[in-house]
């Protein structure tokens, strides 16, 4: 991922020189030189880039492309690759996670009614529709991401 260099102190005027380094993945401007100098921290590998290529990179960037360096050392925008199998199970687990969360959230005010014996017969309705749903959602098989067929949140 890209690491942003930027000053503590100064800001960076838009109308600068910018370099960018393969072995940072970052950039750097040249306003800063003598800081990152000084503090031994400017890249060897250091290439000049235009203002355009600059403002282009970091526009894509924010579209959802990642900034890496081609064969020369220069920046290029690329697809972002796709996620693995691994990474798919994480996401799905960590969305069963929050949905289970929010089922929770919804489910124990009902069961403390229905405990209490006050539940009113809509709340019961409600009780049993997330109960269901929580129930769907610990069968889910979360090794089939992302073919997962999530549950219908409880009306």
């Amino acid at each position: 991922m890209l690491q942003a260099h930027t000053g503590s102190q100064r800001g960076i005027n838009m109308s600068e020189r910018f370099f960018y380094s393969a072995k940072t993945n970052g950039f750097y401007p040249y306003s800063l030189l003598e800081d990152y100098k000084g503090a031994g921290n400017w890249p060897d590998d250091a290439v000049e880039i235009s203002e355009r290529w600059y403002l282009y990179l970091l526009e894509g960037q924010g579209a959802g492309k990642i900034i890496s360096s081609n064969e020369y050392g220069s920046p290029v925008l690329s697809v972002p690759p796709e996620p693995s199998a691994e990474e798919l199970i994480a996401r799905a687990e960590e969305t069963r996670s929050v949905l289970m969360k929010e089922a929770n959230a919804r489910v124990t005010p009902l069961q403390d009614a229905d405990e209490l014996g006050i539940a009113t017969g809509e709340e019961m309705t409600e009780l049993t529709r997330w109960k269901r749903y929580r129930v769907m959602l610990n069968r889910l098989d979360i090794s089939a991401a992302p073919s997962i067929e999530w549950p219908e949140l409880p009306a």
